[in-house]
Order: C-alpha cells, then structure tokens, then sequence
C-alpha cells in the first residue's frame, strides 16, 4: 500500500468522525434506524476479531490462537484488569503451542 493511499484513507476516516461530531445536534434518526446501527457496529467488530483470531495467512491459524482469545474474552467479561486479560491470553497461547498445539 502506498503512502498516498494511506493519507487518503486516515484522512477520509478524519472527515466522517469530524462529519458525526459536528451533525450530532442536527441530523436525528429514527430509534429503529439507531438500533440497527448499533447492531451493525458490534456486528463488525465481532467479525474483525474472529477474523484475527482465526486466520493467518489466508487459512486456518489453529486451536491455540482461539483458545487464547476466548480465555481473554471470558476474562473481560468478568471484568478483570485489561492487563491481566492480555496476560492470560497471551500466557494460553503460549502454553497451548508450547504443549505441540499449533
């Protein structure tokens, strides 16, 4: 990727924050409209991390890197410190390639 499409993209990325932030007061949606941009929003981010956590180079990453995500998962859900969430996924993973699971 190119440095100018880089700049594009970041910049791109400026103007639709900076065009919500400032059309907040003036633009309203419709309350269904709303939910349906929530669900859109947690939808995407539930597909970017089983991407991450599944893929690696164009196929299947192996059972430690998920296993490694769902105990870090499970950790924020029970709302341990971000870092002892890091800890434990990173630690399952290692553990689990360490034990000869890729």
């Amino acid at each position: 990727m190119t440095w100018t499409a880089v700049l594009v993209l970041a910049g791109g990325t400026y103007l639709l924050r900076l065009t919500g932030i400032l059309l907040r007061g003036r633009v309203t949606m419709p309350e269904r409209l709303e939910r349906l941009v929530d669900l859109g929003a947690t939808a995407l981010l539930v597909g970017l991390v089983a991407a991450a956590a599944l893929t690696e180079a164009g196929g299947f990453s192996g059972w430690a890197r998920p296993a490694g995500v769902l105990v870090g998962g499970l950790a924020a859900w029970r709302k341990v410190s971000f870092v002892l969430v890091v800890v434990l996924a990173a630690g399952t993973t290692a553990l689990l390639r360490l034990a000869g699971i890729p």
